[in-house]
């Protein structure tokens, strides 16, 4: 069997927001509720996210292109606020915390999405016309559909509010099993 040259080996990635704590940790917890009494794990795969540009797959000896190309896309970008207020889902299997969409949120998304495309000639054909819709998913593709109402009737009036100063977007990396920060990236402004 041939083996892939170092140079040559590629790995899964996303971009993403990252929230501060103490915001981190309730969303982690849960993503473990949600294990524990609908048995979805596979949120757990990843911490707590607001996604701004889906997986793409990349050579890891080129990580730095990617670093670079995330710099020059937040390059004038200004601290702002990410709020959350409640739950919602996407049926039948998605249940997420809700992010409210704003004017700043928005155009950091659309600036990523376009200087990857220009600088790294990525596109996620799959996503390119779906709307942006923020959020920070706690049970994902795993729910069973049979749970999923179960599930949703008990988040959909649950209260949760929250707030965070947005200054920075990670790049994440697969690690076999699941996804790590592999860097942050803080606003120049």
């Amino acid at each position: 069997m041939k083996s892939t040259p170092v140079d040559k080996i590629q790995r899964l990635y996303f971009v993403a927001l990252v929230p501060p704590e103490p915001i981190k940790s309730q969303v982690w917890q849960m993503k473990e509720e949600v294990l524990e009494k609908y048995g979805s794990k596979a949120a757990l795969k990843s911490p707590a996210h607001v996604t701004l540009h889906m997986p793409f797959t990349f050579r890891v000896d080129r990580e730095d292109r990617i670093i670079d190309c995330l710099k020059t896309a937040i390059a004038d970008k200004k601290q702002f606020e990410i709020t959350h207020d409640g739950f919602g889902c996407f049926e039948p299997r998605v249940i997420y915390v809700n992010v409210d969409k704003t004017e700043p949120l928005e155009i950091l998304k659309a600036d990523v999405v376009k200087q990857m495309r220009l600088d790294l000639k990525l596109q996620n054909a799959d996503y390119k016309n779906l709307p942006f819709h923020p959020h920070m998913t706690i049970a994902f593709r795993d729910l069973k559909k049979p749970v999923f109402q179960e599930a949703w009737t008990a988040y959909e009036n649950r209260e949760y509010r929250a707030s965070w100063k947005c200054d920075s977007v990670c790049l994440l990396k697969h690690n076999g099993a699941g996804w790590d920060v592999l860097e942050e990236i803080g606003f120049n402004v």
